[in-house]
């Protein structure tokens, strides 16, 4: 069987009566930085998971028309962005799949790799949580994994949109208000093209990386 997580891959299987959460954060990691570690690192103690694995995304659909990084490299930003925290992993499984990326087909995997005393909490903003019905294969998503819709404070999903997701689909949607950075991943791309620094936003392991490899350059 693949690897899934080189650190949590046999996650569930030492204590089979034992229930094991993994927080599963997907994206496009273009490139990876500090609001991305913070959030998970906030649900991860809110909601008492034993372990958040970032999937970067192989082939992003809803980015068809957008000059991507190459997948190596985003992976590998990843991995040296959480190497530090023995709670986060980074997985390939999107990548290696090849193919264009569905959520569904990710979890899918992840669902028939684990036990099941291993529970699934797929982690994105709030606002893509509305949005989420609309995706490939929804109701087989919502079978999979437990949603949790992450916001930063003062941009809540409003009570008439979280009231209309749980009457038009079968999700269980938690929602968590995160501490707030201003910062993206378009951001740092732009950046690093007008020749700024990026150094504290993301971290040193993965700023020498864009450095010594040119990314994001004109």
């Amino acid at each position: 069987m693949a690897v899934v997580s080189e650190r949590f891959d046999g996650l569930g299987l030492d204590d089979p009566e034992k229930t094991f959460r993994l927080g599963v954060m997907g994206g496009t990691f273009d490139p990876i930085h500090i609001g991305h570690l913070a959030c998970a690192e906030q649900v991860r103690e809110a909601y008492g998971l034993d372990a958040v694995i970032f999937v970067p995304a192989g082939n992003p659909v809803f980015k068809r028309n957008q000059k991507v990084t190459a997948a190596a490299d985003r992976l590998e930003m990843c991995r040296l962005a959480v190497r530090s925290n023995p709670a986060f992993d980074a997985s390939a499984i999107e990548i290696e799949r090849g193919g264009d990326t569905y959520t569904v087909d990710t979890l899918r995997q992840l669902r028939s790799h684990y036990p099941d005393n291993v529970e699934l909490y797929f982690i994105t903003g709030a606002d893509a949580v509305f949005s989420i019905v609309k995706w490939r294969e929804s109701s087989k998503i919502a079978k999979l994994a437990k949603l949790i819709g992450v916001t930063r404070p003062g941009y809540a999903l409003s009570d008439e949109k979280k009231r209309f997701l749980a009457e038009q689909s079968d999700f269980s949607v938690s929602y968590t208000e995160i501490t707030a950075l201003a910062i993206s991943s378009s951001d740092l791309r732009a950046r690093v093209r007008d020749g700024r620094s990026i150094r504290y936003l993301t971290m040193q392991s993965v700023f020498d990386y864009v450095a010594e490899h040119g990314l994001y350059r004109s």
